[in-house]
């Protein structure tokens, strides 16, 4: 195979494929249709040509008929004159009317039956356009209804186009949403183990830190031991929850124990006074 017919068969296969890409079944039903209807309508109007001939023949007809009576008479009338000659001649014309109005007689009938033969064509090709517009309207919604719903397929399958890059669109949200999750825990992380410092001074020192989740935690025991007396479970819920406080606080329970000293002081300078 020469290289021209190579380069020619390439192009041809690809003007096709690009081709059947671009065409839509619908246009192009729709184009055949139209086409359809010209040629109807050409049918029609070689009915309507023929037809006119004929009448054309038809008028013809019926003025050499016209002629030939005229003619007739006008021999009669010589005859009964005495002018035979007038008479023969008459005759004469008569006769060549006669041969045309044969001759267009003829032309007549084949100008009837071409008219019959167009019109029982012009009616069969009429009702082919007429089922072909039927099938037409079907295969058209047909396609339509296939195309909506292959268009749906592709959408709730995600292989669409348009529902392709909503996809990678939201799946470049998600990673860049868990990227800055991680960033953010890891960085909360290093501020708790103390390995990046805090500027915002928002962080307290580890006291701090360690006495608030000893006052959170007493807090759910005292809740826990309030929960326990209300369903009978443990203790009175007072005694347990001085007892949290007890435990909470041991400071304040030593203070009792020296309250009493300050008592026998103020006892004692009375004493004093009366003895002076």
């Amino acid at each position: 195979m020469s290289v021209m017919k190579r380069l020619s068969m390439i192009f041809k296969s690809k003007a096709n494929k690009a081709l059947d890409k671009m065409e839509d079944p619908r246009e192009t039903l729709d184009y055949s249709y139209q086409r359809q209807l010209e040629l109807l309508q050409k049918v029609r109007r070689g009915v309507a040509d023929v037809a006119t001939s004929r009448k054309r023949v038809e008028l013809q007809i019926n003025g050499l008929e016209g002629q030939a009576r005229k003619l007739e008479d006008q021999g009669r009338k010589a005859l009964s004159v005495g002018r035979e000659d007038l008479a023969r001649e008459a005759l004469s014309r008569r006769s060549g009317l006669q041969t045309q109005i044969a001759d267009l007689r003829i032309q007549h009938d084949n100008l009837q039956a071409e008219e019959e033969k167009l019109t029982t064509a012009s009616q069969r090709l009429q009702a082919k356009v007429d089922s072909f517009r039927t099938k037409k309207e079907t295969i058209k919604a047909t396609y339509t209804a296939a195309e909506a719903q292959t268009r749906i397929n592709e959408a709730f399958s995600g292989i669409s186009e348009e529902m392709g890059d909503v996809g990678l669109a939201i799946q470049r949200a998600e990673d860049k949403t868990a990227q800055m999750q991680a960033r953010a825990g890891a960085i909360d992380e290093l501020l708790a183990s103390g390995a990046l410092d805090d500027f915002s001074g928002t962080r307290g020192d580890d006291i701090q830190a360690e006495l608030d989740r000893m006052g959170g935690g007493m807090d759910v025991e005292l809740e826990l031991a309030r929960m326990k007396a209300e369903l009978g479970q443990g203790p009175a819920p007072q005694s347990s929850i001085e007892q949290g406080q007890q435990q909470s606080a041991p400071q304040p329970a030593q203070q009792p124990q020296q309250q009493p000293q300050p008592q026998q002081q103020t006892q004692q300078f009375p004493r004093q006074g009366e003895g002076a």
